[in-house]
């Protein structure tokens, strides 16, 4: 997959243009699905927010950003629905939208459901993550993005990027997110961290990483 890493959606034409790039054709001839999932995971107004991020009235542009066609898969329901109910719609969209909340329950879901095990045939598809979306992808997130506690406990991501992510630098909505908390949070972690603001996003194309941003950002090196 090609993966377009944000803190706070398809919020600038950079991260735009990037996003068009990585499809290889106009928006407006692509099609989306959009994953809500991490929403569900304890955070408060669950019903109404995941509603205007899927209705594309959300802070966060995703959805609204004039796909050809737009579905939504809840990987809770996935493991009672035949695969081939899905698994061929995943496999013909060209992008995946995956929302914000709650990334460890994310993470559970996405192995649970069995979406990650398609991941690696997915070679043109681009994953376009907000929030605990791209957050996911690393090795681990730590301590201060543990919420929902899964059965195994820890705070380990799928690992499909070697860095981890620390979102939502210097929103003035999240004011633990300042640059201090990025520096402290950085200083625990194994891997190399992007703290990244809502105007950034981090582009990884086989393999190769590249920052896409009109805000600010720091890499915490190893």
């Amino acid at each position: 997959m090609k993966l377009l890493l944000t803190s706070g959606g398809v919020s600038n034409q950079s991260i735009r243009d990037a996003l068009v790039d990585m499809l290889g054709k106009p928006i407006s001839e692509s099609t989306a699905l959009c994953i809500p999932t991490a929403m569900y995971g304890g955070m408060p107004g669950t019903a109404v927010l995941t509603w205007r991020q899927i209705a594309g009235q959300s802070r966060n542009p995703m959805v609204e950003l004039g796909w050809q066609s737009v579905g939504m898969l809840e990987l809770t329901a996935l493991p009672s629905i035949a695969a081939e109910n899905w698994v061929p719609l995943v496999r013909e969209t060209d992008a995946l939208l995956v929302c914000g909340g709650d990334v460890l329950y994310l993470h559970h879901w996405m192995r649970a459901s069995g979406l990650v095990d398609l991941f690696p045939s997915l070679s043109r598809t681009v994953y376009v993550g907000l929030s605990a979306g791209s957050m996911v992808m690393a090795p681990h997130v730590g301590e201060e993005f543990v919420g929902w506690k899964p059965p195994a406990g820890g705070d380990r991501t799928l690992g499909m990027v070697g860095f981890s992510i620390f979102p939502h630098l210097d929103n003035v909505m999240c004011p633990e997110n300042t640059m201090a908390d990025a520096e402290n949070w950085a200083a625990r972690m194994s891997v190399p961290g992007y703290a990244v603001d809502d105007q950034t996003a981090i582009r990884v194309v086989d393999g190769v990483v590249e920052v896409v941003s009109e805000g600010h950002w720091k890499l915490f090196d190893r």
